[in-house]
């Protein structure tokens, strides 16, 4: 790990009308980690995701990537820094209507402008790094199963060797056993890419095979980050009830009765 952090999150406040989603988030994440961030649902962890992806643009604080400040960057400069990015979005999020291939190269043909040929060569490898076939790239997604359009989808984030990637949920919808197949293939292409990886997740056992680092975010605020060994004995009382999935302690969950 170098001494300048590869993302660099300090103050960072992000409300939506009376909703306060951000409130002080400081975070850093360093180069070649892969740290991720636990939190319940609406806590904010994707609103952050996308204030570091420039999707969203927060009320405060700063952002800074390998030490340059990119709140308020002109836009030029900030589609030159999306090069740096790679994003596996939950879900999959493939294009229909585009055979595999072109969805991995998709990037590659309309961001960057590479000829289509080397960009079918190139998806074509990706998919191979990824365990997939090169007659798969010929089929549309609706003839994939779950779990390989989660590998497309892993194949069409390091398509580019990315700097920087992103996991949104990355096992969401798949069985433990094929959950573990896709955990393991995140390790090995992030480690193969030298990449940093920023992830979000629920599943706890994802976070134990990918993980360098934890941090929970709660009421808009990190409140606790540490290597993953240490996870099981935090010393946190939320982190504590979090990662065991327990009702009854500090985190209270609104619950409507009929």
């Amino acid at each position: 790990m170098t001494n300048t952090p590869k993302i660099q999150i300090r103050g960072l406040y992000k409300s939506f009308g009376a909703k306060r989603v951000l409130q002080g988030v400081d975070l850093d994440i360093g180069a070649r980690e892969s740290l991720v961030i636990i939190g319940g649902s609406g806590s904010g962890k994707s609103v952050l995701i996308k204030c570091v992806l420039g999707l969203v643009s927060p009320d405060a604080g700063s952002i800074r990537i390998d030490g340059i400040e990119t709140i308020g960057m002109p836009h030029s400069e900030r589609q030159e820094l999306m090069h740096k990015f790679g994003m596996l979005f939950q879900g999959a999020a493939l294009f229909d209507s585009l055979p595999v291939w072109e969805n991995v190269a998709f990037g590659l043909i309309q961001g960057r402008g590479m000829e289509r040929a080397l960009a079918k060569t190139t998806a074509i490898q990706k998919l191979a790094q990824v365990g997939l076939s090169e007659s798969t790239g010929n089929l549309y997604p609706a003839e994939l199963s779950g779990g390989m359009q989660k590998r497309v989808s892993l194949a069409r984030a390091i398509a580019a060797n990315p700097e920087i990637i992103f996991f949104d949920e990355p096992t969401t919808g798949l069985d433990p056993i094929m959950a573990d197949v896709i955990n393991n293939l995140i390790t090995k292409c992030v480690k193969e890419l030298g990449a940093t990886a920023l992830s979000i997740t629920h599943d706890m056992a994802s976070v134990r095979k990918i993980a360098d680092r934890v941090a929970m975010l709660y009421e808009g605020k990190i409140i606790w980050a540490c290597d993953v060994k240490k996870i099981e004995n935090s010393g946190n009382a939320y982190v504590d009830q979090f990662i065991h999935g327990r009702a009854e302690g500090p985190i209270q969950m609104a619950v409507k009765v009929a």
